[in-house]
């Protein structure tokens, strides 16, 4: 899993839908979410420290949490399925017992950053739906592979087999 934090709220300019744009910790990849408009109303509620005159739907869920002797202790995003993301909301107790509830992953999110409770992304759905956001290292990175692959000879395997006669390789 890699952990990942909201960029944004930005809008699908061909349907107006609204996208969770989230982002690793280097800026190297962001993974967009489609989700309802509700929700992207709350994220950013919570992102622009707007405050409601009464709690909201995910204040409400964290007042639930803590009520039952609970905390947030992540949000995972593990899987997608023909574009439907799922995620999980991982509560603990007092004892450190972890119990995970299914969540949407909007949900998850408008309720991860109320409470600063980190949000995983597994690398099935990275590989399946990120997009790089730092092409200038992503080519320097594929430049020096290229590099490594020209200076390659036959004989490194070879001395690599030598020095490792335990490997089926």
């Amino acid at each position: 899993m890699i952990e990942m934090r909201v960029m944004g709220i930005a809008l699908d300019t061909r349907t107006g839908s609204p996208i969770v744009v989230l982002h690793d910790k280097e800026n190297r990849k962001a993974l967009p979410i489609w989700i309802g408009s509700a929700e992207a109303s709350a994220i950013i509620r919570k992102i622009e420290n707007l405050a409601v005159a009464r709690p909201m739907t995910h204040d409400l869920i964290i007042d639930i949490i803590k009520q039952t002797g609970y905390r947030l202790d992540r949000v995972e995003i593990s899987d997608v399925e023909k574009e439907t993301y799922f995620a999980a909301l991982v509560l603990a107790d007092k004892e450190g017992q972890e119990v995970e509830i299914d969540s949407r992953p909007s949900d998850a999110i408008a309720v991860a950053i109320r409470t600063d409770s980190p949000i995983f992304v597994s690398a099935k759905v990275l590989s399946n739906g990120s997009v790089s956001t730092d092409s200038a290292r992503d080519e320097e990175e594929s430049q020096e592979f290229k590099d490594f692959i020209q200076s390659v000879k036959p004989s490194d395997f070879e001395k690599l087999l030598r020095d490792n006669p335990e490997s089926d390789q």
